[in-house]
């Protein structure tokens, strides 16, 4: 099987699909010993045409790709994007517009919470993919005709999918949902997050101030030594030495060399030494200018019921309309309309989500709609 490995095959592949009104697209990648995701293969396919690119080719310059991912006449259609714009966001600094992700739209059309690849083509085409090169080293040379296959099968099929999920969206009346999805993958804040906002990843299990700012200054420390190392965060500090460090604040190398969680002689590296800083400019923070503790909202009686009777209630709408129950809304966000009702700052209660649950799920909690269970089913009732 053909790859493109040269500048110039791109180039005339990439003129060719910008002639489409759609391409599929897909990325085979590693990231298990690298802070940014190596890119291994393209594949994409056009009504016509379906090619895969070497990107770890010598010499080869991949301008043409991204000149037509920023081709805002062809719409890009991925499965489940967010890791392939991430790779593209951060080697083109572009985010391709429009696009279309399959996965999304099987969820608004009704094919369960995130459903894979593999499963939608089995239940729009009836084709079972074989899956037995799933698990290729991308980033070795030379692939076998049988993994190309199994990459390019990636794009192939997924131009039937996106034409059955569109016809589908447009019957049901139903497009504009998944164009308000794609506006968070099309934001460029979903795959820049700043160093200092990295302790937003973690779970908040500090009980000071002094210990949150701690933490902020370690996971900004963490967060930029990996991007400058390329490495897994957790190469350079795992989660739970995180919290450690947080809670016990050690200021020289000693007490940090008491730390369970930190590997022994570590303290006296260069590492460990720019780690203490990091946590000497915390400590040096004055207590007035400390950051408060998020708060944790006040649960009211009766909210924890309400809280299940919505997720009953959701579960119903789902049901009935034929949407995946996650892309309307989730546990969290069920609490908070159970807690601050219609000023609940929730995704439920905004477009598309509000005429079709968010509604009924505040006349729910206002006692103007009611859940009862008649002839085995359970329905909601005004009263």
């Amino acid at each position: 099987m053909h790859i493109i490995e040269t500048t110039a095959a791109l180039a005339e592949a990439c003129a060719l699909l910008a002639k489409s009104d759609y391409m599929t697209i897909d990325t085979e990648f590693l990231r298990e010993t690298t802070f940014w995701p190596e890119l291994c293969l393209i594949q994409m396919a056009g009504p016509e045409t379906a090619v895969i690119v070497d990107p770890m080719a010598k010499g080869i310059d991949l301008a043409p790709f991204f000149a037509l991912m920023a081709d805002s006449s062809v719409v890009k259609v991925f499965h489940a994007a967010r890791q392939d714009l991430e790779i593209i966001y951060n080697l083109g600094k572009l985010i391709p517009h429009p696009i279309f992700d399959t996965q999304v739209a099987a969820m608004v059309c009704g094919f369960g919470d995130s459903v894979s690849y593999d499963q939608l083509v089995q239940k729009t085409k009836g084709v079972q993919i074989d899956k037995s090169s799933r698990f290729t080293d991308w980033s070795r040379r030379p692939l076998t005709d049988k993994q190309l296959e199994y990459a390019l099968a990636d794009v192939t099929h997924l131009r039937d999918v996106y034409q059955f999920l569109k016809s589908k969206l447009e019957q049901e009346d139903r497009t504009l949902w998944v164009t308000e999805e794609m506006a968070v993958l099309e934001a460029p804040g979903t795959y820049d997050i700043h160093p200092d906002d990295a302790w937003k990843r973690l779970k908040l299990r500090v009980k000071k101030p002094l210990e949150l700012v701690v933490l902020q200054k370690v996971a900004a420390w963490r967060e930029r030594e990996a991007r400058s190392r390329n490495v897994p965060r957790s190469r350079i500090l795992k989660d739970d030495t995180i919290y450690e460090i947080a809670q016990q604040q050690p200021a020289d190398a000693e007490a940090l060399g008491r730390l369970r969680t930190i590997p022994k002689g570590w303290e006296r590296s260069q590492s460990g030494s720019a780690l203490l800083e990091a946590i000497k400019e915390a400590l040096a923070i004055p207590k007035t200018d400390l950051p408060k503790l998020p708060r944790q909202p006040h649960v009211p009686e009766g909210a924890a019921a309400a809280t299940e009777m919505l997720k009953v209630l959701l579960k119903l709408v789902a049901e009935k309309q034929g949407v995946a129950a996650k892309i309307i809304a989730n546990s969290d966000d069920l609490e908070k309309i159970a807690i601050d009702g219609e000023s609940a700052d929730v995704a439920a209660l905004h477009g598309w989500r509000r005429e079709l649950f968010g509604n009924v799920a505040l006349d729910l909690i206002g006692g103007k709609v009611a859940l009862r269970f008649v002839n085995r089913k359970i329905e909601a009732v005004e009263l």
